[in-house]
Formats: C-alpha cells, sequence, structure tokens
C-alpha cells in the first residue's frame, strides 16, 4: 500500500505538475472573467522561471550529496556490496533485447570495480520492477547478465528481485543476506539517494559504509550558476523535491528513526 500511495502522491504533487496546474488554472479563470486569476497565472510562471533557471534544484540536492563522504577503504574486507536498483530501464531493454542503463549507471558500473577490488566480497543487487501497473520483469536479472559481461564471476552475485522501492530493498536484502553483528557491508547507491537508504538499511539491521557514486552536484561554486535549460532546471528541482519528500515521509511513517540520517 506504501508503495501504491507514494507512486500515485508523486504523480499528483511533483512541484512542476502543480505549477504548470497552477498556469492552466490561472489560464482558465482568465478566460472566465474571473480577476484573481491572473494572480494564479503570474504565480505559476514565476515559479517555473525560477526553479527553471535559476539553481535551486542544485543547492537542494548539495546537502544530500554531501551528507555522506567517499569512504576510505584501505584495509577493509566487506561482507557484501549492496548495490541498489534503479539504473536499468527495463522497458527500452526488454524491448530491444540488450541490458539498457541509466542516469544511475554508476551504481552498475562502481558495483564491478568494488568487486574487483574485493574478490572475497559477495556482491548484491537488490531490485525488482518499480512499475505501477504492467511488470515488464525485475532489474535484478539485467544487472547480473551485465555484470558477468564485465567479468564478474556469476557464482559471487545475489540477486534480490522482489523490491519495488528503497524501503523493500532493506528489508527483502536482510531477509536474503541475514546480517551478523559484526558484519560490515558496502552500500552503493546515488550519493543524493544516500542518506534515505542508510537510515533504511540501518534500521533492517546492517552495519553499512556508505559508498555514494552518481553525483549530480559539483560541490563548488559551478553550482551557484543559473542553468541554461529550462526543462533540466526543472527537472532537477524535481528530482531533489521527490528525495527531501521521502526522506519525510520515511521519517513520519517510523521507517527510519531521524529525519536524515548521517554519518
Amino acid at each position: 500500500m506504501f508503495f501504491f500511495l507514494s507512486k500515485v502522491f508523486w504523480i499528483a504533487a511533483a512541484p512542476t505538475n502543480l505549477m504548470v496546474a497552477a498556469l492552466a488554472a490561472g489560464c482558465g479563470l482568465v478566460a472566465c472573467g474571473r480577476g484573481h486569476g491572473w494572480r494564479l497565472l503570474c504565480a505559476g510562471t514565476t515559479a517555473l522561471f525560477v526553479c527553471g533557471f535559476l539553481p535551486v534544484g542544485t543547492l537542494m540536492l548539495r546537502p544530500l550529496e554531501n551528507r555522506f563522504p567517499a569512504p576510505d577503504l584501505v584495509g577493509l574486507q566487506p561482507s557484501g556490496i549492496i548495490v541498489l536498483g534503479g539504473a536499468i530501464d527495463q522497458v527500452i531493454g526488454a524491448s530491444r533485447g540488450q541490458v539498457t542503463i541509466v542516469e544511475a549507471a554508476t551504481r552498475l558500473t562502481e558495483g564491478a570495480v568494488l568487486a574487483r577490488r574485493f574478490p572475497k566480497s559477495r556482491l548484491i543487487y537488490t531490485g525488482g520492477s518499480s512499475a505501477l501497473s504492467s511488470q515488464i520483469g525485475g532489474e535484478a536479472e539485467d544487472a547480473e547478465r551485465l555484470w558477468v559481461d564485465l567479468g564478474i564471476d556469476a557464482d559471487r552475485i545475489t540477486l534480490e528481485d522482489r523490491s519495488r522501492n528503497t524501503d523493500e530493498n532493506a528489508r527483502y536484502s536482510r531477509d536474503l543476506l541475514r546480517p551478523q553483528p559484526g558484519e560490515r557491508w558496502l552500500l552503493v547507491t546515488s550519493a543524493d539517494h544516500m542518506p534515505r537508504s542508510v537510515g533504511l538499511f540501518r534500521a533492517a539491521g546492517f552495519s553499512v559504509i556508505p559508498y555514494p557514486v552518481d553525483y549530480r552536484t559539483t560541490g563548488t561554486w559551478r553550482d551557484l550558476q543559473p542553468n541554461r535549460d529550462l526543462s533540466a532546471g526543472l527537472a532537477s528541482f524535481d528530482f531533489a523535491s521527490r528525495e527531501w519528500i521521502g526522506l519525510v515521509a520515511y521519517r513520519l511513517s517510523g521507517r527510519i528513526s531521524t529525519f536524515f540520517p548521517g554519518p
């Protein structure tokens, strides 16, 4: 139920969708001769331009991405390397007959790099289908196929292919891996997604070492530059908003113990 509600809520509450809805409502009210429609029209237009051209989304992403620094792996021997799903486009892949990786592809490639660095560690991919209706199939099999093609021994790979969101990633991985006291697990996911992921995996009983990848910000003054592309700026704002809303929702529902999990 939580998965379904989160999907439906986001369709209605995505900031860009709300801005466009305000524009449409304002236009409708103006066309009907309602004077206050201009206020709604101006508010929607202003919000689109401010969030699209100014680096609002980028500045919202920075604290998420900076929350966990890259770890020092010298002398470490992790029990396993857990790679979170979200890096594979299942629909295009199924249609074209090849593994299709998307923006979060660094999760997969860095997972393979870490597997080579720690040859005694298990490599785990956790991710099923995130589709709300039609089931194309999970990501896990595609991830295994790619890793084997990259030279990773299939015997080292463990797949968790039922989960549909980060909460299920953590709980189903716990059921599959049964983490024990004293074990350390490398957790690989996008840097902006790491705070929520760490909170959930800790709640599931894992002692995780966050290994953030797939950065969207530079962490420098360049993040203050205006966006040249309105659509890219709005996409960044929506992306950052979704992660912050996710943190609030998971905290209020008791799935994580603190609003902003940290080191």
